[in-house]
């Protein structure tokens, strides 16, 4: 009973701590997740008897880690309608792609290169991980003014949240598929991993197909939110105990119930978003305590120097893939610095941290990090946003 007490103690005062990080930072115009990740780095600082005062068993976090990604999956992919593809999308998904690839190319090899990473498949989780963007601050800030460049910034993060969720773990699958094996037998391990994308497909489509029709049939206001919920981590249990993957199993039911029709869609998306926003809390908190940064002269040296040529791979890909918008520097430059990384990048983190293979240690140093850069740059970016746009301007002309 001592234990379950002390257990909740912790979690309360985790809690509390993020509610408090949250209000400070509206009070001071500091986004909550750079006070929420500041805390949790601070945490196992804070020992009682050369023990940290507050830790958690890895059951716990691992728990906690899956049931953020399921949600955050699931509302990501839900969001994303082939029916909201506008005049925008091509420009979007122009830089998405172009963005990813220079990424694939450029990061990875400086990853290795200038960041110590050692293996070329974790360094390409890496390069993958950084590729998603969420300007949730700039879009909310500046979202009263008609300007072409924050649609198409929003429509970005849209596109690369999925695949930063999913890529990570797809890569992970290949490395595991390919332990023991040489690289030729790739071909003979290319079976079994189609297979698990297969049954992770197939156990979200289906699952997302008894749901909707459960919903159309007999819904609920109080209990058709939850059973979403339930459906999703449903879906997830389905596919990974049938040896298939999880997540896409999820991104699969995300992606269909967001594309059917269903009246009461809006109100059940609304709540797993509330509900998906009171774990990132607890994600934020907990990356800052279980990713242990080595914070030496040498480690930041590396990552500026790192993160300084990620901001430049980003200007690139700007520049290349919206060069018939003929933007100016300026624009070019509040696109390049506007590479904040959110909650969908936190809780892949977070479920990495508990896999055991090569190399995560180093990339999760790494993008821990840069998250923290990402923020702050937006940030400065953000409270200086004259200086780069016309905040009351017209929608520009095509």
């Amino acid at each position: 009973m001592a234990d379950v007490l002390a257990f909740l103690t912790y979690l309360a005062v985790i809690l509390v701590i993020g509610v408090l990080a949250s209000i400070a930072g509206r009070k001071i115009g500091i986004p909550n997740a750079l006070l929420l990740i500041i805390a949790g780095i601070a945490m196992p600082n804070i020992s009682y008897n050369g023990a940290p005062l507050i830790e958690f068993p890895e059951v716990f976090l691992s728990s906690i880690s899956i049931l953020a990604l399921v949600m955050i999956v699931f509302d990501s992919s839900s969001r994303f309608r082939l029916s909201s593809i506008g005049k925008n999308s091509a420009d979007a998904i122009g830089l998405s792609v172009t963005f990813l690839v220079l990424n694939l190319v450029f990061l990875t090899i400086f990853s290795m290169i200038i960041g110590g990473v050692k293996s070329v498949l974790m360094a390409v989780v890496f390069s993958v991980l950084m590729s998603g963007n969420y300007p949730a601050a700039a879009i909310g800030a500046l979202s009263g003014s008609k300007f072409r460049i924050l649609e198409i910034l929003k429509l970005e993060s849209l596109l690369s949240t999925p695949l930063v969720v999913l890529m990570p773990f797809i890569i992970l699958d290949i490395k595991k598929g390919l332990q023991g094996h040489a690289f030729s037998e790739f071909a003979g391990q290319l079976i079994p991993l189609l297979q698990q994308f297969a049954v992770g497909i197939g156990s979200g489509v289906l699952v997302g197909i008894a749901i909707l029709k459960f919903m159309k049939k007999d819904y609920s206001r109080v209990l058709s939110p939850l059973a979403v919920i339930t459906a999703s981590l449903l879906a997830y249990i389905i596919a990974e105990n049938l040896k298939g993957s999880g997540v896409l199993a999820v991104a699969s039911m995300g992606l269909l119930f967001g594309n059917m029709y269903l009246k009461q869609k809006f109100h059940l998306q609304e709540f797993s978003s509330v509900f998906t926003n009171s774990l990132e809390m607890l994600v934020f908190i907990l990356i800052g305590q279980v990713i242990m940064v080595p914070f030496t002269p040498e480690f930041f040296v590396k990552s500026i120097i790192l993160f300084i040529l990620f901001i430049l791979i980003r200007y690139f890909a700007v520049t290349f893939s919206l060069g018939r918008m003929r933007l100016d520097f300026k624009e070019k430059l509040f696109m390049s610095l506007n590479v904040q990384k959110g909650i969908a990048a936190a809780a892949v983190m977070f479920s990495l941290a508990s896999l055991q293979f090569d190399g995560v240690s180093e990339i999760l140093d790494l993008s821990l990090i840069f998250m923290l850069y990402s923020i702050v740059l937006s940030t400065i970016v953000l409270k200086n946003s004259k200086k780069f746009i016309k905040i009351d301007a017209q929608e520009e002309e095509e």
